[in-house]
This record gives C-alpha cells, structure tokens and sequence, in this order.
C-alpha cells in the first residue's frame, strides 16, 4: 500500500488524465485467452474502473482459443492461412458456440457488484448486437476460406445509442450478411473497424506480450505509424500477434482515431498505468509524434511557468512574470509530451541583428535523463542559421560546464550586445559564454 504522500502525488498526477478522458470513447481488444485466466477478474474491475470515471468504452473480445479447444475435444485440427483461419460449416458450429460462451462469461464477470468487490455497486449494464454486417472473404491464393469472411459496414448510430444510454458495448468477432449468413471475423479488424466507424478517441489493443525494438529488445514507448509501418517492414519475425495489433493500430490511426495503444495484458494494472500516468507502461501509437519541440504559444505560458517556478526558487533562473512571458512568447520553445510541457527555452534575438541570447533553458526533473535540454540546444542552433545569426550569447550561473561542453566559450561584459549589458544584473553574477555559429 502506498504511504500517504505518494498516493497523493500520483493521484494528483492523474487527475489531468481523467479530466482527459471523461466522455471519451475507448475501443479495448483482448484475445479470448484473456477471458478464463485468474487475472482477467482484475482487467474486469479496470474496465469498470474506467467506465465509473465516464469512459465511454466498446470492449472487443476474441475467441481463437476457444474455437481451437473446441475442434480438439472432437479431433479436428485447426486450418489456418496467412494467419486467417479457415471456417467450413462444422468450425462455424464452434464459432458460434465459442463466441456465445464468452460473451456470456464477460456479461456475467461485468454484472458482479458483491458488497465488499471492487464491483460493489457499479451497475455496469451491458449492451451486445449486431452492430457488424459482414461479407464473405472468399477465395485467396486458391483458398476457399468459407465462412471466415471481412467487416462490410459498422452501425456505428446503433453504437453510439448505446454508449449514449450508459452502457458499455461488447462485440464479438461475428458478422452478419444481409441474407441472415453468420460469417467468422478476426477480431484485431473488428476491434480496428468499429474505432475508425465510431472515429474513437482511443484504440487500445491487449497483447499478450511487450512490443519490443528487434535490435536492443527494450519496450517500445511510442511510435508515430511512419515508424511502426517501417518497423514492420524491416522485421519480417516480428511476432504474428503483435504484427496483427500494430498494423491494426496503424491503420486505425491513418483513418481518423487519435491514438492506439498496445499494452501488454499480463501486466497487473497496465491498463490504468497506460491511461493515467504521464508515461505509461505500453507502445503508443499516432499519426504525429507523441513529443515534439514547436514554437511556445500563449496557451502554453501556465505550462511554461509551472516548469520554471522551482528553478526560479533556486535562482537558477531569473524570476519572469506571467506579463513578460506574455510579451515575449513568440521568442519562446517548448517540448511538449502529451500536452504537457516538460521543456522550453527562450531565443532572444538581438538589435545588431547578428547576435541572440539562449535564456530560460529547463527540463521537466523527470526528464533530463533523455538528452532533450540537446535537443533545444540544436533547435535554436538550426534557428540562428535561418535568421543569419552569427553568435549565441549565455548567461548562467549554475550551468557553465554544461553549455562548455557544447561548444560555447567564456566571454567579457564588453563582448555582449548592448543591450545584454545594460541589462546584465551583477548581484547574480553570471557567467557569460558565447558559441559562433558557422
């Protein structure tokens, strides 16, 4: 049990993310080995966790395990091509059998509210349909796939109904034709067509392990879908599971839903780590990078001032108030990490025209580890070369070896612009460096 001040940090912490993600809506995938295991209970209190703080959630489940235990109680082997599997008229019997179990077991699990759970009063109301019309694949490679067949069109106004009403959504991976045929569906495409067809804020899909990167074999945070597309291209023995949930992510993101997140379902809390604390424990995926470094904007200025306001107390930085920032915003930088702005830096360019001051250099504490205080170094170094600017001036009191070691050298009051020196402040006495930019 965490001691009192730090429950209290990291709630406050991720109350920002559930402000977020009130009213959103949510896609959750999960295969249905998930369903049956011990820990599926808790991933069951986590959604219901998650629909209490007013998500809007569709929760999308597989049933490949059991349709597979199913054709081994009767000595059937499973028929699979390019991971799809091939549904004949007696695999579409334990299709529908394997899909009704589930769904019911997930029904049941979502309806507890024993006194003393962490159910107790939830009042979770469970809507299922057929939300899904289908087609049939049809014949690939010379491949009679049967009844396995393809998402055709998702009710999404059927959904959203539901969802409007208050009720968490569960979808099986089961279509229907117009001509009343049942076809099989992967369930990562259901998952993925339903995010696109509702334009979902989030696609979150549940692996059964880490997306790691093929060469260091460390846990990938995010990825834009340029990086992941490249990522699979180059990796042909990328695991086939989570092939299928990051194109899925990918594709769902290419088409109108903000973010998609793979997370490791073994990982007890993973759900809510991702969801609610600044950096999660899964791989993001989204069009555009998860952090970026852009010009500041005036809506970033109370960011800006709750980074600096430690170092301000420590003198490291000189005091700025809310008005000078206001007045100097456009010579502001910032990094910005899932709307929070974890860095900036100021680039005040001088009268003279050839010469600018480097000013307000920080980095969130969490986040100086990741070389990012470089990073804005070498945005304002690309800067000075587009504005013609010939020599960057610093003044520090703390920070001297570290802008030394990039290049910059000591300097005399003399050297400075004119009004850097009317403006040098000798009760702090700070240092002064200069760097020529070539």
């Amino acid at each position: 049990m965490p001691q009192p001040p730090s429950f209290v940090s990291w709630f406050r912490q991720s109350s920002p993310y559930i402000h977020a993600h009130r009213r959103r809506t949510f896609v959750i995938f999960f295969g249905g080995n998930a369903v049956g295991e011990p820990e599926f209970d808790n991933l069951i209190h986590d959604f219901a966790l998650l629909r209490s703080l007013g998500v809007r959630l569709v929760l999308v489940h597989g049933i490949r395990q059991q349709i597979d235990e199913r054709l081994a109680e009767r000595g059937d082997t499973p028929k699979f091509h390019h991971h799809l599997r091939i549904t004949d008229a007696t695999t579409l019997q334990y299709v529908k059998q394997a899909a009704g179990l589930v769904r019911v077991e997930i029904e049941a699990l979502l309806s507890m509210g024993v006194s003393g759970s962490p159910m107790a009063g939830a009042k979770i109301r469970v809507a299922s349909g057929n939300f899904v019309t289908a087609r049939p694949l049809g014949v690939l490679d010379g491949i009679d796939y049967c009844y396995t067949g393809k998402v055709r069109r998702i009710d999404s106004e059927a959904i959203h109904q539901q969802l409007d009403q208050h009720n968490v959504v569960l979808i099986s991976p089961i279509g229907y034709s117009p001509s009343g045929e049942v076809f099989n569906l992967s369930a990562e495409e259901v998952a993925t067509e339903v995010a696109i067809a509702l334009q979902a804020d989030k696609l979150i899909l549940l692996t059964e392990q880490d997306c790691l990167s093929p060469d260091e074999q460390r846990p990938l945070p995010q990825l834009t879908t340029a990086q992941a597309e490249e990522l699979l291209e180059t990796t042909p023995d990328f695991p086939p599971p989570l092939t299928r949930s990051l194109r899925a992510a990918v594709q769902s993101c290419r088409q109108g839903v903000q973010r998609a997140h793979l997370i490791n379902r073994h990982v007890d809390g993973a759900l809510l780590l991702e969801l609610f604390t600044r950096d999660g424990v899964g791989t993001l995926v989204s069009s555009t990078a998860f952090e970026t470094i852009r010009p500041a904007a005036l809506d970033d200025i109370a960011g800006i001032m709750e980074l600096i306001k430690p170092l301000e107390a420590e003198g490291v930085l000189v005091k700025r108030s809310r008005e000078k920032l206001e007045m100097q915003i456009g010579d502001y930088v910032v990094i910005e990490r899932d709307r929070l702005i974890i860095g900036c830096t100021a680039f005040h360019a001088m009268e003279d025209g050839n010469s600018a001051e480097i000013a307000c250099l920080a980095v969130h504490p969490d986040y100086r580890r990741g070389a990012r205080g470089n990073s804005l170094l070498e945005y304002l170094f690309a800067k000075a070369k587009t504005e013609a600017v010939k020599r960057l001036f610093v003044r520090s009191t703390q920070t001297v070896h570290w802008f030394v070691e990039r290049g910059f050298h000591p300097c005399e009051l003399g050297d400075l612009p004119e009004t850097m020196r009317d403006g040098y402040n000798y009760q702090r006495n700070s240092k002064l460096l200069v760097k020529d930019i070539v």
